[in-house]
């Protein structure tokens, strides 16, 4: 194994002086993770003197952003500022830019601090914000106080659109959860927020024009056109493009509560309450359906001022346009012979009345077709194929697949994910100028305004780092240690995905003591929507406040506890905190017990516990062999590794995580041969569910870490990895 950690260990750093980072994620703890950085002695202090001045072309939005910096940097701090008799810190802006952030301006910039002070250029006052948020991160406690590393950056973004989308229909978001979420995007500097306002479950947005589709569709919950406008100004301050998406022609139910003339078929219709594909659908054939179109994107478009416009465009059922004979009727009128066709004969009406309000089309995958302007986006959810596809149509494209947040996948299987990998890397030059970057997913089926926080970050700052940061960042290792600070300094932007986890977990054991839900919750997983969509909560109206709402999609926690366990092929120092550990997840069963005598919500995660007592108690027992230096008795790793198996099998929605630290002791102290077998048997579990955690093996790190076509390479890395793992080990013997 310590042949297989060396090893580990000089993929590791050839990673990394490939990379343009020569500097290592403790000095530079940032994400995204600059283009060009230089690292030297010295330290920037961080105090009460602490002040920002302006040079060159300044304006109000770009003062507000100094402002918020200066308030962000005392709140970090914990230090009010004071004004100094000299800037600490020095920005020099050439010009404002864009009037409003719009696809390609210049984002980048140049930042230098210096022991005595720092300075920031940038061209543009878009790229100004996008330097003063690096500052931030690097502020952190040093012997003296709060300082900054003396460095030099040279930044710009690897793709102009850089995204997260979210579902504010199937569960409703407020406007102070939009704002606090692009405070944070702003910090991991994304620039795209697409706002799902139509579906099956709603209509969102407040329609003087056609008051119905709120006052019917949308149980009260909408954001008014003055939402609207001060969501867009406040993301305009920060660099930030929005991009409204209305659904069409399906996943249009709510539309026809109040009006259902626009449907293909006759209704009546409600609110859908579940979540799925739907039949209902616009009837394209009739004029009155363009004429309502008219007035509703007329409407919506003075409220955007961006020239995007998302149409949706997915998942149109088909079975509503069959079903009606006028419908029907009018396909045989106009040659058309497919639902398929159908849409793309709507699509291109959409399309003239889209451009008639000066709005550019983008939508998602189905909608890509013959005679589709040029000019038309298209987001891809179903992968590279798709993206290639219209990048060589001539398209402008945007990857999705991969990034969607409600599958709950930890941070490295989304950052190993590239919008030029598979087909798109075969693109020529010019195509590939059509890749515009990529859209995070929120889809919020099983998340709400309490809990939306914790499954957006800290996650997608590594997403939003693959998407600025060069192509050759992509050490996963170092991304979880910078992740880590990242999602401590988050915090301070708003976000809650940290602070909402005690009150959660503090209602669910009330009026008792909820430790033991906090241990429970700090090495447990949440599955996501693919282990939940088919269960009876399949309702819009189901409280989202169980165990699994409260928990996590990736345990911090383990992670560090699998660098322990991994520490323990040089070193015993990890055994004390190992031990310690171990001992209260056996201890944990008995004190959570009580809390779910007539308590459902805590009830339900009792055998969660059970598992983690067991868990426990077999990383104790393997914990004593190490230290004893004693052999596995025959056929125990065999036998505890049978039971780890079925350990990690979900309960209640959750994966125990601590299964896996567990894992790695027992193949620790088996003999050498089943040790191997081990390892092995380790990858090919990890390969099977999309090495969801690279921190296994060292052999699974090295296959996540050089890996570069996860879409060709999938089908090979299972037997890839076991043969290495066998080398390694024939080396070590």
């Amino acid at each position: 194994m310590l042949v297989a950690r060396r090893f580990h260990l000089a993929i590791r750093i050839g990673t990394l002086i490939a990379s343009s980072a020569m500097v290592s994620a403790a000095e530079l703890p940032l994400m995204p993770f600059p283009s060009k950085a230089i690292v030297s002695e010295g330290r920037l202090r961080v105090d009460s003197s602490f002040r920002v001045g302006l040079n060159g072309y300044s304006d109000l939005r770009l003062m507000a952003a100094v402002d918020r910096f200066v308030a962000r940097v005392s709140r970090q701090t914990g230090i009010p500022m004071l004004p100094g008799k000299a800037a600490t810190l020095e920005v020099e802006c050439k010009e404002r830019g864009s009037l409003v952030p719009a696809l390609g301006e210049d984002e980048s910039y140049h930042l230098e601090i210096r022991p005595d002070q720092a300075s920031l250029e940038a061209r543009t006052v878009t790229g100004a914000i996008r330097g003063l948020e690096t500052f931030a991160q690097l502020i952190r406690p040093g012997p003296d106080g709060f300082q900054a590393p003396t460095v030099t950056i040279e930044d710009r973004p690897r793709f102009p659109w850089r995204g997260l989308m979210l579902d504010a229909v199937r569960h409703w978001m407020p406007v102070s959860v939009i704002e606090r979420n692009l405070d944070a995007m702003a910090a991991v500097k994304l620039n795209v927020f697409h706002w799902h306002l139509s579906d099956d479950q709603g209509f969102r947005v407040e329609s003087r024009r056609y008051p119905r589709l709120t006052q019917m569709g949308s149980d009260g919950n909408f954001y008014t056109q003055a939402d609207v406008r001060q969501v867009v100004a406040y993301a305009q301050d920060r660099g930030i493009r929005v991009i409204p998406e209305f659904d069409m022609p399906g996943h249009t139910t709510a539309w026809f509560v109040g009006y259902p003339e626009l449907a293909s078929a006759p209704g009546p219709y409600a609110i859908e309450r579940k979540w799925g594909v739907f039949a209902p659908s616009l009837d394209l054939s009739r004029e009155a359906t363009y004429s309502f179109l008219d007035g509703l994107i007329g409407e919506m478009a003075a409220l955007f001022p961006d020239p995007y416009f998302h149409v949706g465009g997915d998942e149109v059922d088909g079975a509503a346009w069959r079903q009606s004979r006028s419908i029907q009727a009018f396909a045989r009128d106009h040659q058309i012979t497919t639902s398929r066709d159908l849409q793309a004969y709507f699509n291109h009406r959409l399309q003239k009345l889209l451009q008639k309000h000066g709005k550019i089309m983008i939508g998602w995958d189905e909608v890509l077709g013959p005679g589709l302007a040029r000019e038309t986006v298209i987001q891809s959810w179903r992968g590279q194929a798709s993206l290639a596809e219209a990048a060589v149509r001539g398209h402008g494209a945007v990857l999705s697949f991969g990034y969607y947040l409600d599958q709950l996948w930890p941070a490295s299987r989304h950052y190993a994910i590239d919008p030029l990998d598979g087909a798109a890397g075969d693109l020529t030059p010019e195509q590939t100028k059509n890749i515009l970057g990529g859209e995070a997913c929120m889809w919020s089926e099983y998340v709400n305004a309490e809990t939306v926080d914790s499954r957006i970050w800290p996650r997608l700052a590594a997403i939003a780092e693959r998407l600025w940061s060069p192509r050759d960042v992509t050490d996963a290792g170092s991304m979880y240690e910078r992740l880590e600070n990242v999602s401590r300094t988050l915090e301070w932007t708003g976000v809650e995905h940290q602070s909402a986890l005690e009150p959660m977990l503090d209602r669910l054991a009330s009026p008792r003591s909820s430790h033991a839900l906090r241990v429970l919750a700090g090495v447990s997983e949440a599955l996501g929507i693919e282990g939940r969509r088919n269960l009876a909560e399949n309702a819009s109206l189901v409280p989202l406040n169980r165990f699994v709402d409260a928990v996590r999609p990736e345990s911090e926690r383990v992670r560090t506890l699998e660098l322990a366990v991994k520490s323990l092929t040089t070193s015993s120092a990890a055994i004390p905190e190992l031990r310690a550990t171990l001992t209260e997840w056996a201890a944990n069963e008995a004190e959570l017990r009580p809390l779910g005598e007539a308590n459902l919500l805590v009830a339900e995660v009792v055998p969660l516990a059970t598992h983690l007592a067991v868990a426990g108690r077999i990383g104790l027992r393997a914990l004593e062999l190490i230290e004893t230096k004693q052999p596995a008795p025959g056929g125990w790793v065999e036998e505890q590794s049978r039971e780890l198996d079925r350990l990690e099998q979900p309960t209640a929605q959750v994966r125990l995580a601590a299964v896996r630290p567990v894992r790695l002791l027992v193949a620790t102290v088996g003999p050498l041969p089943t040790a191997r077998l081990r390892l092995q048997a380790l990858d090919s579990a990890s390969v099977r569910r999309g090495i969801e955690h690279p921190c296994n093996t060292p052999a699974t790190v090295l296959n996540w870490t050089i890996e570069t076509n996860r879409s060709t390479m999938r089908l090979n890395s299972k037997l890839w990895v076991v043969r290495l793992a066998a080398r390694m080990l024939r080396s070590h013997e």
